[in-house]
């Protein structure tokens, strides 16, 4: 069996960011809406969402740019 490193530190790194945004979505709602009520965590998600959104436009941009990059020279 091959052991291929490069592929388990992706996947690796994977689990760790949505673990890292489901605790943050998660836990941190759900205090905002322990502490504060329905609205509050109604805007705090709604924060979150909005400042999680350039993250991911610039991780596309980045993950295109990579696939441009590798089909380029195949005709």
């Amino acid at each position: 069996m091959k052991r291929d490193l490069r592929e388990y530190s992706k996947q690796t790194d994977r689990r760790l960011v949505i673990g890292a945004i489901l605790i943050l979505f998660i836990v941190g709602g759900g205090l905002i809406w322990w502490f504060y009520g329905t609205g509050a965590a109604g805007l705090g998600i709604t924060c979150l969402v909005a400042a999680l959104a350039p993250v991911v436009l610039i991780t596309a941009v980045f993950y295109a740019a990579e696939w441009i990059i590798k089909h380029a020279g195949r005709k």
